[in-house]
Parts: C-alpha cells; structure tokens; sequence
C-alpha cells in the first residue's frame, strides 16, 4: 500500500558526491527521489556534487534543484526553514550527527540512511538497507521507526528497467563459443584505486576472459600483462553502469551499495570490502553464499594468487555464475523504496 503525503510537500535530500567520498550516497537517494517524485512531492538536493561529470547530469535529468548543503545544525535548520522542507533525508558519514536532532526540533521530519552506525542521530526513521541489519539494535527514539535490511533497499528505475536482460548464461560461454564477460567497477570514484588491484587478480587466474574495467585513472592498466585469451578494456566512470552489469557474466566490485543492485538483477559477484563499514555487509553475503568473497582490497593487494584462486571457479564454470545469480532476486525485489516513502510519509 502506497501512503499518501501525509502533509509533506517538498523533500531536501542531505548528500554529498565527490572523488573522495564517491557517488554511492547520491546515487541511492536519487532512487528515492525518483519514488518521491512519482508521488507529486517536490525534491531538492542540498550538498555538493562533484567526482565524475555524470553525477551533476543525474539530478538534471532528473530535473533536481541543487543547493548548498551546510555542515552545521543552525544552518542545516536555516536551509530547511528557506526552501520551506517538510522532510529531510540525511545521508552522510561526515554531517555533523547534530543535524539531524535539530531539523527534528525545529518541525521537519528527519529520514538517516544509515550503514551499521547510526551516529548517534536523532530522526524519525532510521533506514539501514543492508542484508542482515534486520538484526541490529531495535533501540530507537520514541516515536521513530527503524527499516532494517534489504527489504528496504533503494533501487534508481535505471536498474529496475533491466531485470530479466541480461545474458542467459544457461547457454555460455561453450555454446557461444566465447569467454566470459566481466565487469569491475570500484564506486563512481574508485577512491581506493581497487581496479587495477582487482584486474591484477583476475589476470593471475590464467583464465580466459573479457573484461571491462572502469578507472578514473588513465593508464592504470598499463603494467597488467593479459595471457592468451585474456582481454581487458578500461573505460572512464560511466553513467550506463546499469546496462553494463546487466551485460556480463561476473562482476568484481566492492561490497557498497551497488551489492542490491547486483542481487536484484540476478549477477554472479565476486566482491572485496574497501571500507571499514562495508565489512559487515560483505561477510553477510559472502556467508549466504550470494557471492565470492575475496577478503579485504589490501588482502588482494598482498596476496593476488590467493584472490586470483578464488576467481578461477566462477571463470570457469556457468554453472557456478548462474547458481550465485539466481540467489540474488528473491532477496531483492525493488519495491524497497516504496516501502522507505510510505514509512516517511506516513508518520
């Protein structure tokens, strides 16, 4: 059931994208906006935008305003009174947690995206869309609420349009006569310089493949050394990631937001955690056996022949990629930002 307004008319959305912090944050609040926006509310995206060029283009396409975002609570509250916001959805690691308590007491109510760690802010929605934070605390303010795993995950419509696209693998790579295709993707940004690392890993294998990696760094792939049968093709940051993973057969790529992604579309994944916040995610779903795990990015670093070896397995078998893939969808189903609206608006 979808709930109405609730006397919410315009929404601020608290983000921040650039090549330090990546896209991650901006682009699962984009999928709420767009779950909003169908709704007739108003959107307006307080932060900066910044990293890939692309980024700026996902609120212009999608018609959203963009304004200064303070750091502060007093200027926080300020914003929230001159732009005339009901709501606002907070979604930051470095936002003074304050923010959130003040924007509460001065009458607006407050959603957090949170990833584990809550920070210790006050709002009126908690919403943690990882899978096992169904677990977590359920301490919460009174009169809040807590959405607490993937059931809630935030999905933009350039995912969901692309459920059910991509390759069959029941008839590759023998039938087609070619090696499987790859993806490795490290964030908008790739702040941690993961894709050369990872593309190291899977040239270690000896295993044919055909693999594009996507690294803001020019050059970065220049000292790998691909055997027979291995070919690697590195492309700047993209904004038709979507159609990319809905493409290929495996993808490498760390344990952030894009995991749901990868589940609801139904990819075998290979993943590494590169923050200390994703670790907790990724041993969820490398323990539910939805993924391969590959362990930590400096384990990889340290150890390539190790991470190589477990890549091997799904390089070499479509059976394998095809059992990981079709865990993923039943966890998954892309109504979790419905669920996220209704629980906002109906306060």
């Amino acid at each position: 059931m979808r709930h109405e307004a609730g006397g919410v008319r315009r929404v601020g959305i608290r983000c921040d994208a650039d090549a330090g912090r990546g896209v991650g944050h901006l682009m699962r609040c984009l999928a709420l906006a767009e779950e909003l926006l169908a709704r007739r509310l108003e959107v307006v995206v307080l932060g900066e935008v910044g990293g890939p060029a692309w980024a700026r283009g996902q609120l212009d396409r999608r018609g959203l305003r963009l304004v200064p975002g303070p750091d502060d609570a007093p200027g926080l509250v300020e914003a929230a009174r001159r732009l005339a916001l009901d709501a606002v959805v907070i979604d930051s690691y470095d936002l003074d947690p304050r923010c959130s308590g003040a924007l509460r007491a001065a009458g607006v109510r407050v959603l957090a995206v949170v990833d584990d760690d809550d920070r210790g802010q006050d709002a009126d929605v908690y919403l943690d869309q990882n899978l096992g934070a169904e677990r977590g605390p359920d301490g919460v303010p009174a009169g809040s609420v807590r959405l607490a795993g993937v059931r809630y995950a935030l999905l933009r419509d350039d995912v969901r349009r692309l459920r059910g696209h991509g390759p069959a693998e029941s008839a590759e790579p023998a039938a087609l006569g070619r090696p499987p295709r790859v993806l490795c993707f490290f964030g908008g940004t790739d702040a941690a310089g993961a894709a050369p690392v990872v593309a190291g890993a899977l040239v270690a294998t000896g295993m044919p493949f055909l693999a594009t990696v996507i690294t803001p760094r020019e050059g970065a792939l220049d000292r790998l050394e691909p055997v027979e049968g291995q070919a690697i093709r590195g492309i700047p940051p993209t904004d038709d990631l979507p159609s990319l993973i809905a493409a290929a057969d495996l993808v490498v790529t760390a344990a952030g937001s894009s995991t749901w992604e990868l589940l609801y579309l139904g990819k075998a994944a290979a993943l590494v955690w590169v923050a200390d916040n994703q670790r907790p995610a990724y041993e969820e779903v490398v323990s539910r056996g939805l993924a391969i795990g590959l362990g930590h990015l400096g384990t990889v670093t340290a150890a390539g022949d190790l991470a190589g070896a477990r890549l091997r397995e799904p390089l070499a078998s479509a059976r394998l990629r095809g059992e990981l893939g079709a865990r993923g969808p039943a966890l998954v189903d892309g109504e979790g930002r419905a669920r996220v609206a209704d629980a906002l608006l109906s306060l």
